[in-house]
């Protein structure tokens, strides 16, 4: 048999005793690190580097940064991580024209605040200022002294009911339509409650229902378009959609100018007595004649000329 070789005691003890230094040595020095991050972490939590370094505020328009970073309670003395973003978001979305809020960390110490805020769909003239009436058709508290143009003025709402129905259809505008709207006036009548009136930024005016105004008005643009240049009336949207010319020679709110349908341009015409005449020329043949031959006709629906 091959005899194995035999090492003593002796011989083993060092071995051992320098095997078991290096692990006393390794578990120090894991101590220690582990001590030393523990204390830079507390001083580091403790000291002015773990606080907010920058804080940017995304989708503002009415509502500023600043009244934003208040409603937040973040400032640049803030502990980056003692930010609580769920807390954050329903303090900022308890402002009346946010509906929307969200709060991203960024390491190391950025902070990101992103809103979103209710649309201004008019605005309201009272007392000589102006209230904000916001998409659902409340007023704002707060009042201004002159409109955003942001939105259109709405006149001659004095009840709430139309007024937020009004907001309503409004909404459902596209912005690009709405863009173009200059003043809404409610001009009820016997039988019809809902009627309106517009003003576009364009020179036109819009006839229109609350009830449907959402569903016509967004045609306007192409009917504007089919107008020839410079020409002045209403374009009726309310039923069908067809143009109604003012009466330039004449410039009075009796005259009435008549056009086809929105799809077909404009073609205006002079009212003519059952003589033949033109009513804005007076008879020369017969001098003695009535003088209320000569006088404009009435036609059924007169036109306001603004």
């Amino acid at each position: 048999m091959e005899e194995r070789k035999v090492v003593s005691i002796e011989d083993r003890i060092p071995k051992l005793k320098q095997t078991r230094r290096k692990k006393a040595n390794r578990r120090l020095i894991l101590y220690l690190t582990i001590l030393f991050f523990l204390i830079a972490a507390v001083v580091y939590l403790q000291s002015p580097l773990s606080n907010v370094r920058s804080i940017t505020v995304e989708g503002e328009y009415h509502v500023s940064a600043e009244e934003i970073q208040t409603l937040a309670g973040i400032t640049t003395e803030t502990n980056y991580w003692r930010i609580d973003p769920e807390a954050l978001k329903e303090k900022i979305e308890s402002h009346e024209e946010i509906t929307f809020a969200s709060i991203d960390r960024s390491f190391p110490n950025n902070v990101t605040i992103e809103v979103e805020e209710a649309a201004r769909i008019g605005y309201v003239q009272s007392n000589g200022r102006y209230d904000v009436i916001m998409e659902d058709g409340s007023r704002l508290e707060e009042e201004t002294a002159l409109p955003g143009g942001d939105a259109p003025v709405l006149a001659g709402f004095n009840k709430e009911t139309y007024l937020k129905e009004m907001s309503r259809e409004l909404k459902e505008l596209p912005s690009s339509v709405s863009d173009l709207i200059s003043e809404v006036h409610w001009e009820p009548e016997d039988g019809n409650p809902y009627k309106i009136r517009l003003y576009m930024n364009d020179g036109y005016q819009v006839e229109a229902s609350i009830r449907t105004f959402s569903e016509k008005m967004p045609a306007y643009p192409s009917i504007a378009a089919q107008l020839e240049e410079g020409a002045e009336g209403i374009i009726h949207i309310d039923v069908g959609a067809y143009f109604e010319e003012f009466n330039a020679d004449e410039g009075s709110e009796d005259n009435a100018g008549t056009g086809e349908s929105s799809g077909s341009g404009v073609e205006s015409e002079e009212p003519v007595e059952e003589s033949g005449q033109p009513s804005g020329e007076p008879e020369q043949e017969e001098p003695s004649a009535d003088p209320e031959r000569s006088q404009e006709p009435v036609v059924d629906e007169p036109l306001r000329q603004e």
